[in-house]
């Protein structure tokens, strides 16, 4: 017992400075909660061996002194954490008895305020009459570094309060949180891939690293944002909107909003904690719609005196929690890098881990993208690494825990030939993707069969990659077209293929005949012809052989191919072998008539000619079925706005780029009842709103 305390807290002081003092954390957020847990736990069960230098009971970690220190008039305490609806409800239960031993009736008036968790970097601002002096990190909670400097190169800070002077506190305390917006994040490690040199590991790092630098020229190159929540010292002045003091946490959030702060502007009020809750679980949901990364919500009383009332232990209010997220990082080891072949013939390394349960799955592969990426990793078989995983989005692999690198590992190699077939790979200058440029490379013919028969391309139910993989080596399908060729006792023949199970197979590969030529268009593989591609096409062209016959020029005219992907096209449809798979497609009996020509149902033509861009979700049309009321009346759907655009259809959350570039064209914008006013008239009434 003693021996794992004794680690245990060895083992969480070592990464609470990795990533408090260092920014350069080797373990995940996840697997560093787990181990203060533990921590806890057995010190709350032997309380003959709790410590007060004990990891438990301290906040952040000693500053590094690259900095001046800056010793905090009020501590920058930490935060306690649950992970269930169950433990908030505990937590509360617990609060309610403090604020009763306090006052009683002091529970039934509280209220609650759930704020966003910002995944950045805590920072206290200090403001003397109205002007920024000192801008300090948390350090231990009692002393922080000095980062003024830096922090004035941040646009998002006030260098002066706004507020008038009669209204402004002698002394003006503001704490807060820096971090990267998402997509500047992924900017910066695009312009460091590029240069060649090492990515970084995730926003809230790079935000780190970036106030964190001695040369404030570097931290002023970073689009640094600062969400302002909480006043740390306050002393002189008048601080209420009507010179009244402040007598909740939400009047002290609207109060930095009028001294010019950001204050997050998802945060919210609620009577209860089963409110607070559903306020948690629907946020989890959207934290991947937001540019910020968020790792849970903090839960805090609103009344200011029940929160002093409240108190706080050594390092932790008890007026407030964090109610954290279930985790979407955690470390495993890296077995092996391997590499596949796509349809394209793109050669694509992933890795390959011992299983490990993130992002709400059992993750044992990730894509590593490119040789670039893996060099600029600079990951390793044997590794152990540090693996994201966001909701449905592909497993990353982010970076390599370097202190637990064996001696004897090497740089891995990109391969110099095809794993599949043993053609040379090829990377043209210029280009970040290796290829095999042989087309009847096994691997590449498997993975063609199965994005044909994928539910964005034909929708063949059941044709998954074991079932391609099967037909493939039994010699039944050599290309996409012989899936039409196939017969009851044929499958029947083949291991775990039954009478049914063989005619649903066949079922669904007679009803892919008929799904359209943009749905074939993609299903063809051509290379830089995805939906919104294939979507023009089948609007320009009555069906596949008038689409074949057409020139490169023609292609190029189109709204939303332009040149790049006309000259893909008309090189697909050039090749003798293409030819040769597109004739037996029609022998086989798949539809080549466009989607309009398949979809006609007397539908008037309003839309003749005419380009209709949708962008953002909805309420009464999923995506598809919006393009599809475009064409089905005569018009076309491209996925970006350009001059010759006749309206823009906005629905929730749409694509910034596309408004903005409609605004600046003129493009007629339109909301869904204008929308569907345009559908069954053709009548333009740009929305008003």
């Amino acid at each position: 017992m003693v021996e794992r305390l004794a680690a245990l807290r060895e083992t969480i002081a070592y990464h609470a400075a990795r990533y408090h003092r260092d920014d350069d954390p080797e373990i995940a957020d996840a697997e560093y909660d787990a181990l203060v847990l533990e921590l806890r736990q057995l010190e709350e069960a032997h309380p003959e061996l709790a410590a007060a230098t004990s990891p438990t009971e301290l906040v952040g970690a000693t500053p590094s002194g690259l900095f001046s220190p800056v010793r905090h008039a009020v501590a920058m305490m930490s935060l306690d954490n649950v992970f269930s609806r169950e433990e908030l409800a505990q937590w509360g239960l617990r609060l309610e008895r403090v604020l009763e031993r306090v006052e009683e009736g002091a529970a039934a008036r509280a209220r609650y305020v759930g704020e966003p968790k910002i995944d950045g970097l805590a920072l206290s601002l200090r403001y003397e009459s109205g002007r920024l002096v000192t801008a300090a990190t948390r350090g231990d909670g009692r002393v922080g570094e000095d980062v003024t400097d830096n922090v004035r190169t941040i646009a998002a800070i006030p260098q002066q309060l706004a507020l008038d002077a009669a209204a402004t506190p002698e002394i003006f305390e503001v704490r807060g949180e820096v971090y990267l917006p998402i997509s500047a994040f992924e900017e910066l490690n695009r312009r460091q891939a590029e240069a060649g040199l090492r990515l970084f590991v995730n926003p809230r790092n790079s935000a780190a690293g970036s106030l964190r630098q001695k040369d404030p020229a570097v931290t002023a190159s970073r689009p640094l944002g600062f969400f302002a929540y909480q006043l740390g010292e306050v002393d002189g002045g008048v601080v209420g909107r009507r010179g009244e003091a402040l007598t909740s946490h939400h009047q002290s959030l609207e109060l930095l909003v009028r001294c010019g702060f950001t204050v997050n502007d998802l945060i919210e009020s609620f009577d209860s904690l089963e409110g607070v809750a559903a306020f948690c679980e629907g946020l989890e949901q959207r934290r991947h719609e937001l540019d910020y990364e968020i790792d849970g919500v903090v839960v805090k009383l609103d009344d200011l005196a029940l929160q002093r009332a409240a108190g706080a232990t050594s390092h932790a209010p008890r007026w407030a929690i964090a109610y954290k997220f279930p985790p979407e990082e955690r470390t495993t080891l890296l077995e092996d890098i391997e590499v596949s072949i796509g349809r394209t013939g793109r050669a694509t390394p992933f890795a390959r881990m011992t299983p490990v349960f993130v992002g709400g799955s059992t993750v044992q592969l990730a894509s590593l993208h490119n040789e670039d990426q893996v060099r600029a990793k600079d990951v390793r078989p044997g590794d152990t690494v540090l693996v994201h995983k966001a909701g449905d989005v592909i497993p990353e692999v982010v970076a390599p825990v370097l202190s637990l690198r064996p001696a004897s590992s090497v740089p891995w190699e990109f391969p110099r030939t095809c794993p599949a077939c043993g053609t040379e790979l090829l990377r043209l200058e210029g280009e970040s993707d290796t290829y095999c440029v042989n087309a009847e490379c096994p691997a590449q013919r498997v993975q063609r069969i199965v994005h044909f028969a994928g539910r964005s391309a034909m929708d063949i139910e059941g044709l998954g990659e074991s079932r391609v993989i099967q037909l493939v080596r039994a010699g039944l399908v050599s290309d996409v077209a012989d899936l039409y060729s196939l017969e009851q006792d044929q499958l029947e023949s083949l291991e775990g293929f039954a009478s049914l199970s063989a005619a649903n197979l066949l079922s669904g590969i007679e009803a892919s005949k008929s799904r359209g030529l943009s749905r074939l268009l993609v299903a063809l593989s051509i290379r830089h012809v995805g939906p919104t591609v294939a979507s023009a096409l089948s609007g320009e062209f009555a069906d596949l052989d008038e689409l074949a016959a057409a020139s490169e020029l023609r292609f190029a005219a189109i709204e939303g191919v332009g040149p790049t992907i006309a000259t893909a096209i008309a090189a697909f449809f050039a090749e003798a072998p293409n030819q040769e798979v597109l004739e037996k497609l029609r022998r086989g009996g798949v539809s080549f008539a466009s989607d309009r020509v398949l979809g006609e149902t007397g539908l008037p033509k309003v839309l003749a000619g005419r380009s209709v861009v949708v962008s953002g979700t909805l309420s009464g049309f999923t995506r598809e079925e919006a393009e599809a009321a475009i064409i089905g009346r005569g018009g076309k759907s491209p996925g970006s706005v350009s001059a010759r655009t006749y309206a823009l259809v906005l629905g929730a959350e749409p694509g910034a780029s596309k408004l903005a570039r409609a605004e600046q064209l003129g493009v007629p914008i339109l909301d869904e009842a204008a929308f569907a006013r345009l559908l069954e008239s053709g009548e333009l009434v740009p929305s008003t709103g």
